[in-house]
């Protein structure tokens, strides 16, 4: 049996050896960060049960890599599907529109009945068509304005665009990502008993049981080929020191890939630089009283919020499970050289919270219990025209190194459901190629 090395303890790099140590392989997992799970790790005030998401997470009915995966390992039972309630801000109000009825109501008092006839029959063709390929050859701004109208579409589907991507991705987004996102959203969101981090610290666990290394706090600096001194095919290069695998699978940003690993040619180290991805910043706040009585609240920027979303998370999970704190996420997808991120907590602080009048007249500074500040530059890859052509394979150029992030996770928005279909996938093209 071979020696592999992983870069990266987030959940399609322990999904993938997961695999592998099932099968008999010695893995070696390395991860920057004190916890597994990566953006999808969680935290835990002194006085919780359960732990929180860093950046808001959920699942959805239709996540059938994760579900399926939680059925193998016999957790199934300790999943709960919770019906909150997602608004969006237009008309100076917030407004439900995550069902289908919802949506039509809001149509019928806002639009002629031919606009609200071309909305449904537009919905209806896309969860019905399984053909993406023909729509990533649009742009998303492009492709709704056509079949929905302007006003229709200026009113639903631009806000969420322009909050994801920014008013300088509307001519690159491309309408395949659109129809993927409508394709798999259902209106019960699910989580775990515990949180995201109690699932991830249990299939920790039960990989740690099968025999894999996972080393926390342990970046790595290079992965180069190694030398006939040292042995095996590949060395991974920490501070700690190196040592020789037979493959390597790294599950980092493209960017860092390319940094990594020098020895890539340059051909391909060009598609990875050429992805582009929007960072987040997410800002956590414990309150003494609730904001409102809705889970998500979809902000469009132009109405001058200072985040894409807020998100009052104990509106979806009981605050009993926080000591009774009631928890809110305000957050927003932007350019990785954006300023909020470099400033500091109490800088976003003085810029996030004032906003929470608008969503609840009575609230106060001093509600604000304690707040958490977190920022990664990779976080939504954002998927051009054509983008299927632009995707580097997960075999890179170099035999035994295998690259699989979510920037390789397409027609579909990356999720933790298609870092388990993406970590799984590698998994098994490496071990057909260490079988010829």
């Amino acid at each position: 049996m071979s020696k592999i090395a992983i870069i990266g303890a987030g959940i399609a790099g322990l999904s993938a050896a997961y695999d592998l140590t099932r099968a008999g392989h010695q893995v070696v997992i390395y991860e920057a960060l004190p916890q597994v799970g990566g953006i999808a790790s969680g935290f835990k005030a002194p006085h919780w049960d359960w732990s929180l998401e860093k950046f808001y997470h959920h699942w959805f009915q239709t996540d059938k890599h994760m579900l399926g995966l939680i059925e193998e390992l016999g957790w199934s039972e300790d999943v709960l599907f919770p019906r909150p309630y997602t608004v969006v801000y237009t008309d100076g109000e917030f407004q439900p529109l995550d069902s289908i009825p919802e949506a039509a109501k809001f149509t019928l008092r806002h639009f002629p009945i031919w606009e609200v006839a071309r909305f449904g029959l537009v919905g209806v063709y896309l969860r019905l068509t399984p053909w993406w390929r023909p729509l990533e050859k649009s742009t998303a701004d492009a492709w709704m304005r056509k079949w929905v109208g302007d006003r229709v579409y200026n009113a639903l589907w631009r806000p969420l665009l322009v909050g994801k991507f920014g008013e300088e991705n509307l001519g690159v987004v491309n309408m395949a990502w659109l129809w993927a996102r409508l394709k798999t959203r259902t209106t019960r969101l699910g989580t775990f008993k515990g949180g995201f981090q109690a699932f991830l610290d249990r299939f920790a666990d039960v990989i740690r049981r099968q025999g894999a290394d996972i080393r926390l706090q342990t970046p790595v600096q290079t992965i180069r080929s190694s030398s006939e001194a040292e042995g095996g095919r590949w060395a991974v290069v920490t501070e700690a020191g190196t040592e020789t695998f037979d493959a390597v699978i790294a599950t980092s940003s493209p960017q860092m890939m390319a940094k990594m690993t020098p020895e890539l040619p340059d051909s391909y180290t060009a598609r990875l630089r050429a992805l582009k991805s929007m960072g987040a910043v997410v800002m956590i706040a414990s309150l003494k009283h609730k904001i409102g009585d809705y889970y998500w609240y979809n902000l469009p920027k132009e109405a001058g919020f200072p985040y894409l979303a807020m998100v009052e998370h104990t509106n979806f999970i009981p605050p009993e499970h926080y000591g009774g704190d009631n928890l809110i996420y305000m957050g927003d997808y932007l350019p990785p050289d954006h300023p909020y991120f470099d400033m500091s907590q109490e800088e976003l602080a003085d810029i996030f919270l004032p906003a929470l009048s608008r969503f609840n007249p009575d609230f106060r500074r001093d509600w604000v219990k304690d707040v958490w500040l977190f920022r990664t530059r990779y976080a939504q890859p954002v998927p051009s025209v054509n983008h299927s052509q632009n995707i580097p394979p997960l075999r890179t150029p170099l035999t035994g190194v295998y690259f699989a992030s979510m920037s390789q996770v397409y027609p579909w928005d990356r999720g933790t459901n298609f870092a388990v279909e993406i970590g799984r996938r590698v998994a098994r093209e490496l071990m057909e190629d260490l079988s010829k």
